[in-house]
């Protein structure tokens, strides 16, 4: 049994739906799909979970969303019209508008583009639609809830011959609608993959595969055919954004692999996501390459600080994290020395309330170190693969290639299970890393 997932390209207009719905007919084995809402279907588009947004600002600024909500309207009925359907979605249009206007969340107006999606696919298809409220749980407070989720989703889907399911969203434990982050509907896919125990989660989307380096960048990089869950998280949290990083989550309790698809090309061969070595039925190898892949993201920001015999002082990093959590930032990465210590933080966290100056205030006033630099417009790069672990000689060539290239690193860290390695560079010369790095380890 197989799981599938389109994205929100694939399901964009009447003409991708239509391809859609031959994928899935194509092979007996394909018995539930979920379907994000329609997205871009050209690069000046608007996505329709953006016209939700949209849609519910609309309400908070002028009291009603109706004027707003017509662009969302308009787009679905042009896609009914497109299938040739027999389908009023009116009194959904109806319902969605007066929930927004009554007070409903930004997540309930988010999720109802998926909604919408589900219910026009499941009505061409002729398969049954489910709603994810009777699927995916969360607590009062928004966390997901895992086993629960697993017990209800495998429960009514063995009532099921097969189904279209809306992603990226579920409901609260108080009957409240909750969305995943942006890209959720991968996060949908995996969990039902794992409750009916798929052969395989198939994520369709508008591109063929992983390749080694943002074609942004690097024309026409090589592409990934198979890659590990881990290697997968660290490629994602570096802005290799093909799949959501936590979608792996669910399958690998089962050792499900996923198939990354192009909706578009259907003969292409993709990039397989699997489990390290044996999942108790299927061994999978690990690809022969050094280098999987290389990925980067700009707009990090390094606060480093020196104290004399810091190593001999009891809980001292802790001090500094507790400052981060305090601000409500993450830590991206925490590299140290006998007498440094440099956090990493995604600039996304800093903001008005939290500016910089008072993080390294706070920080001066937890630790009283002797020097404290912060150095802005960084961006980090990782160069990642499980080849690197016995191939010798990995981390010289990085550095060699950067060095030749003119880029100053600022910063290097290594994990400590050697899949991968990471470069801080200054944002002017992220692009040139990265032709350097493909160049030395990632052809």
């Amino acid at each position: 049994m197989k799981v599938l997932k389109f994205g929100g390209t694939s399901m964009a207009n009447a003409d991708s739906i239509k391809k859609v719905a031959a994928i899935i007919k194509a092979d007996k084995d394909n018995k539930f799909v979920i379907v994000s809402a329609p997205g871009k279907r050209e690069s000046t588009d608007i996505k329709v979970t953006d016209l939700m947004y949209a849609a519910y600002d609309a309400k908070a600024k002028n009291g009603s969303c109706d004027t707003a909500f017509l662009a969302v309207q308009k787009r679905f009925d042009e896609i009914i019209a497109g299938l040739n359907l027999k389908l009023d979605l009116s009194k959904h249009y109806d319902t969605i508008k007066n929930d927004i206007n009554n007070g409903a969340s930004s997540d309930y107006a988010a999720s109802r583009g998926e909604y919408l999606s589900a219910i026009v696919t499941a009505k061409y298809l002729g398969i049954e639609f489910i709603d994810a409220i009777e699927l995916i749980a969360f607590d009062k407070d928004g966390k997901f809830l895992s086993e629960e989720t697993n017990e209800k989703t495998a429960n009514r889907l063995k009532k099921s011959k097969g189904a279209i399911i809306p992603g990226f969203y579920g409901i609260t434990t108080d009957g409240k609608i909750k969305t995943f982050s942006r890209g959720g509907s991968d996060i949908s896919g995996s969990i039902v993959a794992r409750a009916v125990k798929a052969s395989v989660y198939e994520n369709w989307t508008d591109v063929d595969g992983f390749l080694v380096c943002d074609p942004r960048i690097v024309k026409n990089p090589a592409q990934i055919k198979t890659l590990t869950y881990k290697e997968l998280r660290e490629l994602s949290y570096m802005g290799a954004n093909v799949l959501h990083s936590d979608s792996i989550f669910p399958v690998m309790k089962n050792g499900i692999p996923i198939h990354i698809r192009n909706s578009f090309n259907p003969q292409a061969e993709g990039t397989m996501i699997v489990p390290t070595g044996e999942d108790g039925k299927k061994k999978y190898p690990i690809a022969l390459r050094t280098v999987t892949g290389i990925a980067g993201k700009k707009n990090f920001i390094a606060i480093t600080i020196e104290k004399a015999m810091m190593n001999d002082e009891i809980g001292f990093a802790y001090k500094v994290l507790k400052v981060l959590n305090d601000h409500n930032i993450s830590l991206a990465h925490m590299p140290s020395g006998i007498d440094t210590l440099t956090v990493l933080i995604d600039g996304c966290g800093i903001n008005e309330e939290h500016s910089i100056e008072r993080v390294k205030k706070d920080i001066e006033s937890a630790v009283a170190p002797d020097k404290t630099e912060v150095l802005e417009h960084l961006a980090l790069i990782a160069v990642v693969g499980h080849g690197m672990s016995r191939n010798p000689g990995t981390a010289a060539k990085i550095c060699g290639a950067l060095s030749d290239a003119g880029v100053n690193i600022r910063m290097i860290d290594q994990g400590s299970s050697e899949l991968n390695v990471i470069v801080g560079v200054e944002e002017k010369d992220y692009e040139r890393a990265i032709w350097a790095l493909y160049d030395a380890v990632g052809k």
